[in-house]
């Protein structure tokens, strides 16, 4: 059973915004609205599934937006966005998740912290919901004229995602068929349910007018960062004869020992990409425990952690693999592994530096009993 589903809202006609292109489809940084959207949850590792809601007219348009990410795929909406969600709930029945956020799809800037906070009060709440603060004076006005002023101090702006125990908001929504609320905060306060507050962003706006879309492609335009992060990782030998390292097949008088084919050098660099966009660690994306994995080719690992990063819309800057060993000898096939690497993460060779030390006969891997890796990654992300 999957723990945590995001359902995305994206079934709109965007008749606010104007013109003939939904909003979600439009435009933001060379990728569609939708699509920072979507990579943002299906990024998230505390994410299990991720599902969009679309309109039947959309399929085209999602099918880009959605390329490449792991998702499942889109259900139709209804009528109304609470049509929509409803009809996104009941597609979960089979999933049965013990939570569910759910997003606007036209809010491409959620951030990892909202999503996090949302998560973490299902822990002790049966719904959340992340605000910010209103910050402007409020007026009430009367025929054009100011009524008077209303406290503001426990006035909050409400964003998405909203979070619920899967049960709870399904039978809530179900309740309130016909009728017209204005988020699905609303629909569990109807059902009675208690959402507690939760820390929301700023920019974790919603898109809803062309001039949302320009503020939009101004914080991209000026926006990105480049982030760095370690890897590390550890085998022992067994009986073979050639060892994995960096993608290449290294001849040995032992093997290392794994549940997959224990590139102790991708494992590391793998967990130092995922650490780069805080996506978790190899474990998490490929447990062990999972039968399938076992005897698996590491290029696979590496692979799906760089899709992650395009998925978000950065690119990998450098890589940095150090083999600690005293045999095999990497230096020989240095090159070859550098190369492989490149290949893998469809970078050029020379964002790749492959290097190799020995312990001066100190510790596990100086009694050659296995070979360790350190990893370093940087990568630059848009915001």
């Amino acid at each position: 059973m999957a723990r945590t589903v995001v359902l995305v809202v994206a079934a709109g006609r965007g008749r606010r915004f104007g013109g003939d292109l939904p909003k979600q489809y439009h435009d933001l940084a060379g990728r569609m609205i939708l699509r920072h959207t979507l990579a943002a949850f299906a990024t998230n590792p505390e994410i299990d599934a991720v599902r969009a809601v679309i309109h039947p007219d959309d399929r085209q348009l999602y099918d880009i937006a959605a390329e490449g990410l792991a998702i499942l795929d889109p259900v139709p909406g209804g009528a109304s966005r609470q049509d929509s969600v409803r009809l996104g709930l009941e597609s979960l029945k089979d999933l049965n998740p013990s939570n569910v956020l759910i997003h606007d799809g036209a809010r491409p800037f959620v951030d990892a912290g909202t999503i996090g906070r949302a998560i973490a009060a299902l822990d002790r709440h049966p719904a959340a919901l992340p605000v910010v603060p209103v910050a402007d004076t409020l007026k009430r006005g009367a025929d054009g004229f100011v009524a008077d002023t209303v406290d503001r101090s426990t006035l909050y702006r409400a964003q998405t995602p909203q979070a619920f125990r899967y049960a709870d908001i399904l039978t809530a929504h179900q309740a309130v068929i016909g009728e017209e609320l204005t988020d699905d905060a609303a629909v569990a306060e109807r059902a009675g349910l208690p959402v507690v507050l939760v820390k929301g962003d700023e920019d974790n706006f919603k898109i809803t007018t062309a001039a949302d879309l320009a503020r939009a492609r101004f914080l991209f335009a000026g926006a990105g960062e480049t982030r760095t992060a370690s890897g590390y990782d550890v085998h022992c030998f067994e009986e073979g004869d050639g060892c994995w390292l960096c993608g290449v097949l290294v001849p040995h008088n032992s093997k290392l020992k794994g549940h997959s084919d224990a590139d102790v050098a991708l494992h590391a660099l793998t967990d130092a990409i995922l650490g780069a966009i805080a996506a978790g660690d190899i474990g998490h994306h490929f447990p062990p425990s999972d039968a399938k994995w076992k005897g698996a080719a590491s290029h696979l690992f590496l692979a799906h952690a760089g899709s992650l990063v395009t998925a978000k819309g950065g690119r990998i800057v450098n890589v940095d693999v150090t083999i600690v060993c005293e045999r095999p000898k990497v230096g020989p096939h240095r090159a070859a592994m550098a190369a492989r690497v490149a290949e893998i993460l469809g970078i050029s060779q020379d964002r790749v530096s492959v290097k190799a030390t020995t312990t001066e006969g100190l510790g596990f891997t100086g009694r050659k009993e296995g070979i360790a890796a350190q990893a370093m990654a940087s990568v630059w992300l848009p915001r």
